[in-house]
Formats: C-alpha cells, sequence, structure tokens
C-alpha cells in the first residue's frame, strides 16, 4: 500500500502539553502527488490564551469560546492521523500535543514521524534559516495566515512536496528507514555527529543557541544515553524545554563510570546549568577545624564546611563530628572550651574535675597543651591512607587512576598501562587535581572498598 502522509500544524495555550491545551488543528492528508484530504478547527482549551498568543496567532478567547473541546473532535483527528505518518515543522512539538490529548481520551497514537525543519536542512542545504516562513521565502513559497494552523500547515504541506520532488540522495526514505530517529532528535541537531560519539563511559553536555551549557550529563554509554534523552515524546515541561533549547552536544570521554560520576558531580557545581536539579544542592557536610588563637593555644572546632578554608577531615553531620570531638577530646585530654564544646566566659567545667589541666585560664602552659593536640591529630592522620585506583582506560595503552592523599579525593587521570605508582609524588603527575565533595569522597571509598583488586596503597 502506498505510504499516506497527514502534515499538521496545532496552535496552543502554552510550549508544553501537559499543562496546556490545543486551540487550533489542521491536517493535510497526502498521498505524495496531492492533497486528497483536510481537516480544520478551533479547539475550545477550556484555559486562558496568553495575551501575547492572541497577538502571534489572532485567536482570541471569544473565538474558541464556542468551538468544540478537543475530546469532541479527538475521534476524527485518530482516524485521520491512524496509519498515516505524521509531518510537521518541528515535528515534536505538534506530535507531543496530539500525542498527549488523543492518550486523555483513550487513544493511543503511534505513528512514523518526519520533521521538514531537518529534511530541508539536508534537501536544501545552504539555505540563511530553516524557520517556516524565512525557508518559504527563500523557497518562494506563497504564505498566508501565518500562525493560523491552516495556514501553516498549507505551507508545510507545498514544502514537503518540493522535497519529495527534489529528495534525488533519497533523505525521506533513508529517514523513514531509521524508525522515525532522526525525528526524535531536536531539529538542530545533526545525526551523523550523534553517530560519532563513542558507546565509552563520559560526561556530555547539552548547550543552547547561546553556546551556553544547560545540562550536564554523565553515562556508561554516552552514544546510547544521549539518544536515550529523545527516544519519547513525553509532554512534561523539562522534556520539551529540551527539545525546543538543544542547539548543540558535547562530551569528554571517561575511562570508568566511575570517574564519569565524579565528573559529571565537579561540573555540575562548576557550571550550574538550568535544566540540572538534584546535584546542585549545597552539601552540608561539616568539618573539623584547627588554628592557633592569639595566646598560642591550638583550638579546634566543627563547622560547616567553607570554600576557602579546608578541614582536617570531615562529617557527615554536625552532631556525628561533636561527638567524635568530645570523644577526642577524653582521650587525650584535652579543653572542652578551646575545643568549642562549651562555651563559658572563664574556666572550662573540666577543670572542676581535673579532666582539663587549665588551658582555658592559662594554668597550663601553650607548649604542653598543644602537644597533647598534635598527638591527637597525629593520630587522625594516621587513619588517612593514601592510595589509587586503577581501572579502565579510554583505551589499551592506559588505565584511569584516582588518586586520593591522606583520606582526601584529590583528583584522577590516566597512567600508561605498565605503571603502578609507588608514593604520592609519582602519582601527582599523572593526575589532574578536582575539587573534592562529600559525595565524591564517599563512592570513591565505596568504590575502593568493594573493588580491593583495583586499590593500590601509596607510601607518603
Amino acid at each position: 500500500m502506498k505510504e499516506q502522509y497527514a502534515i499538521v500544524d496545532i496552535e496552543t495555550t502554552g510550549g508544553h502539553a501537559n499543562a496546556h491545551g490545543i486551540t487550533e488543528i489542521a491536517i493535510f492528508i497526502h498521498d505524495g502527488e496531492q492533497v486528497i484530504d483536510q481537516y480544520e478547527t478551533l479547539i475550545n482549551p477550556f484555559q486562558e490564551i496568553p495575551i501575547f498568543i492572541q497577538g502571534l496567532t489572532g485567536i482570541t478567547d471569544v473565538m474558541v469560546s464556542k468551538a468544540p473541546a478537543f475530546s469532541e473532535v479527538a475521534e476524527t483527528i485518530f482516524k485521520l492521523l491512524d496509519n498515516k505518518i505524521f509531518i510537521a515543522h518541528n515535528v515534536n512539538f505538534d506530535y507531543s500535543f496530539v500525542h498527549h490529548h488523543l492518550k486523555k481520551e483513550g487513544y493511543h497514537l503511534q505513528s512514523k514521524k518526519l520533521c521538514t525543519v531537518r529534511l530541508a536542512r539536508k534537501v536544501f542545504p545552504g539555505l540563511p534559516s530553516y524557520s517556516l516562513g524565512k525557508l518559504c521565502r527563500s523557497l518562494k513559497i506563497e504564505t498566508n495566515s501565518r500562525h493560523r494552523a491552516a495556514g501553516d500547515a498549507f505551507a508545510t504541506t507545498t514544502l514537503f512536496k518540493m522535497m519529495l520532488d527534489a529528495d534525488e540522495h533519497d533523505y525521506i526514505n533513508e529517514a523513514l528507514k531509521q524508525k522515525a530517529k532522526d525525528a526524535a532528535l531536536p531539529s538542530f541537531i545533526n545525526r551523523v555527529e550523534i553517530e560519532n560519539i563513542p558507546k565509552q563511559p563520559g560526561v556530555y553536555y547539552f548547550k543552547n543557541k547561546k553556546d551556553k551549557i544547560i545540562y550536564v550529563g554523565k553515562a556508561k554509554n554516552l552514544h546510547q544515553r544521549i539518544l536515550s534523552h529523545f527516544s519519547n515524546n513525553s509532554p512534561q515541561k523539562q522534556k520539551q524545554e529540551f527539545l525546543r533549547e538543544i542547539r548543540k552536544i558535547s562530551h569528554q570521554v571517561c575511562g570508568t563510570e566511575l570517574q564519569a560520576l565524579i565528573l559529571e558531580n565537579v561540573e555540575i557545581k562548576r557550571l550550574w546549568p538550568a535544566q540540572n536539579k538534584a546535584a546542585k544542592s549545597p552539601e552540608l557536610s561539616y568539618g573539623l577545624y584547627v588554628y592557633e588563637d592569639q595566646s598560642g593555644y591550638i583550638r579546634l572546632g566543627v563547622g560547616k564546611k567553607m570554600k576557602h578554608f579546608k578541614p582536617f577531615c570531615q562529617f557527615d553531620s554536625l552532631l556525628s563530628g561533636i561527638n567524635q570531638l568530645k570523644a577526642l577530646c577524653e582521650e587525650f585530654g584535652l579543653c572542652a572550651k578551646l575545643c568549642s564544646l562549651q562555651k563559658v566566659k572563664k574556666s572550662c567545667l573540666g577543670v572542676d574535675d581535673g579532666t582539663c589541666l587549665g588551658a582555658c585560664n592559662q594554668i597550663e602552659s601553650a607548649e604542653g597543651y598543644n602537644l597533647r593536640v598534635n598527638e591527637m591529630l597525629k593520630s587522625l592522620s594516621a587513619e588517612k591512607v593514601s592510595y589509587v585506583i586503577l581501572d579502565h582506560g579510554r583505551n589499551k595503552l592506559e588505565r584511569s587512576c584516582i588518586l586520593v592523599d591522606k583520606g582526601d579525593f584529590f583528583g584522577m587521570g590516566y597512567i600508561p598501562q605498565e605503571i603502578v605508582p609507588e608514593n604520592i609524588a609519582s602519582a601527582k603527575s599523572f593526575i589532574t587535581p578536582y575539587p573534592s565533595y562529600r559525595f565524591i569522597q564517599k563512592i570513591v571509598s565505596d568504590y575502593a572498598e568493594l573493588n580491593p583488586t583495583k586499590k593500590f596503597i601509596l607510601s607518603n
């Protein structure tokens, strides 16, 4: 049976289907030679049409007030579209609305799709713009009633017939053989670029028309993960914003999924992309801070991590930090006041019960007190092991290398396959430093514990 095409254009109350309605739809059925059927109607969306959309389309609240609801015309629309190839200019937008609203009425549309923006870029390369209006001017296609469904659908139908006649490289059939995968991609993204993305772990970046990164993601398989973003036509707002905004995709290959997860976390906090949500939350981890007061006594305190101050060690919560510091005070006979555990003006309570030797009121000298503080810090340092995690590289000539320096994540890089570093200095020569966040500390530590054969202890 010869293919038939349904060329569609809609007007709506907004940009994504699950929160906005259709105000007008036009469908032209084409058999490859000519239009054999057509349908158009206003639709009552039962919500206000924004003023700027009324100005753009000329469709007002009064005009649609007596129009049929979508539920009244859904059966007619479905019968027209069923078993046809769905065509539109920026097809993802129109298809997402029609599919969503049909589904709400119990009709499941499963159509192959063709995007006239993508096809025009291939059939008519080198034109200054591929927006419908400017494309029609370039190709001398007569247009009437711009930004109305029937006018734009008729222009798209004329454009599609021109492409059918000019398609000497068989781009249309090629797109259909790909099961409409091209149509699933944003109109500005070239499938050839996607096909060149490797099937390796890494981090990818979505950019808008101003070349600003709007989303960062990680992948075990970059090629599959990037395609998965466009494999369905969800009506959700974030999905539709993706499809409208994405202009470029770039990526960084990593040796392992662990490296990709680390890099993703670092990049989200560095770039703060608009479409990333969860990983942008500030970390509420706490640290043990060490400083010397004006009298020469070493003081300790647990507080929230500060950007420009490196804590001696970190804790998941304020309570766990305080509890550990209390235990250390008891073990090494430290002053609760100088450890910020008691807020008193003069002597701490430990002076009375003999657990403090009087550093808080300078009865004990700074030299004597600091010896015990340093013993305590030394005991904590002894628990901090330096090691590397060696794993798969980006190719067979190298291995990935993640460095933990005295318990803290330092950075990562790549090392020749035959080399195993013996100390921190030799390891750092292969490493790019990265910021260390609590999330990264945990996933690296957990990975090392689960994969002991990939962990190599270093001398300091």
